[in-house]
């Protein structure tokens, strides 16, 4: 009996994440077994029993009986936590070094942008004002993390290197060394009391919907020589409430705002936040990986599965992550 087939179920992506270039990737890399590309109507369903998928709509999974696992080739899994059509398998979510790395990168590179005032120095040269500022050193500076999850956790751990205080929420409870740590509804407002950069890498729940909110926003510390707190959001779009973010910088309660992914994306010409002076604006490719690397990644959990070993990654469906 010959091994089941993995079927690719691709919606969106960048080229580098077409369709055609997975079904090559995991071809090299699954050289013994059939690798089918959805939708295929000569596929016997039966047939599959893997399906490594980027945000599938609801009941494109339904149909293959014989699933034994998914998984998802990116971070976020609530476009899947949400089909409740999803055949009760072991869920898997990419976590790889690279993955982590570039994360740590995108989350380094905006504090320091907001930190070493990026905003108001691109101003200057575009005007021609040779005006340099007050510049503070880092240990001024409070970053808060949301989310001390794998990638949470490098980037606060990257922080704390270069001289930032740093504190941390979770859901649940983390220890992370030399870093403040809190959790729960309990912990919240005391962690957003002390941060005057607020970083979220919280996964997407129905607990942490629009979680970047007003009222958030207010309670963060504005003791600092930045002066109003500044938000990066590389999370996903719907943590934050977009009105909130835009009324919040256009009245002072946010200095800045650097975000990454967004409720609709891609971003609708038409939104505000294109052009608005205080927003730095990336086309969500905070953390980009190596494509090749998450092949790679899902064949070896495959026939490490097949050969009785333990999937690693594995989403907690109660909890969404």
């Amino acid at each position: 009996m010959g091994k089941g087939a993995l079927a690719l179920l691709i919606n969106g992506g960048s080229e580098n994440w077409s369709s055609a270039r997975w079904k090559a990737r995991f071809d090299a890399v699954c050289p013994d077994r059939r690798v089918v590309l959805l939708p295929d109507g000569a596929l016997d369903p039966a047939e599959v029993h893997y399906a490594a998928v980027w945000k599938p709509k609801p009941g494109e999974l339904a149909a293959f009986k014989n699933l034994r696992v998914i998984f998802n080739l990116g971070a976020g899994v609530d476009a899947l936590t949400a089909d409740r059509s999803l055949p009760d398998v072991p869920l898997v979510r990419v976590a790889v070094s690279d993955l982590t790395d570039r994360m740590t990168e995108y989350v380094v590179l905006h504090v320091l942008m907001h930190h070493r005032q990026e905003l108001y120095l691109r101003e200057s040269q575009r005007v021609k004002r040779w005006a340099p500022d007050y510049q503070w050193a880092a240990s001024a500076i409070t970053v808060g993390v949301m989310g001390l999850g794998t990638l949470g956790a490098a980037s606060a751990q990257a922080l704390r290197a270069l001289g930032f205080r740093v504190v941390g929420w979770s859901r649940s409870e983390k220890r992370i060394d030399g870093i403040a740590c809190y959790h729960g509804a309990d912990g919240l407002d005391a962690f957003l009391r002390e941060t005057n950069i607020l970083v979220c890498l919280l996964p997407l729940t129905p607990d942490t919907r629009h979680v970047l909110n007003r009222d958030a926003f207010a309670k963060l510390n504005r003791e600092s020589p930045l002066g109003a707190p500044v938000i990066i959001n590389a999370g996903r779009g719907g943590l934050q409430n977009e009105a909130d973010i835009l009324r919040a910088l256009d009245d002072g309660t946010l200095g800045a705002a650097s975000l990454d992914v967004f409720e609709t994306e891609p971003l609708p010409e038409a939104s505000p936040f294109w052009s608005h002076p205080k927003v730095v604006l990336t086309p969500h490719n905070a953390a980009d990986t190596d494509a090749d690397e998450i092949s790679k990644y899902v064949a070896q959990q495959i026939a490490r599965f097949e050969a009785g070993g333990a999937l690693e990654n594995l989403v907690d469906r109660k909890r969404g992550y």
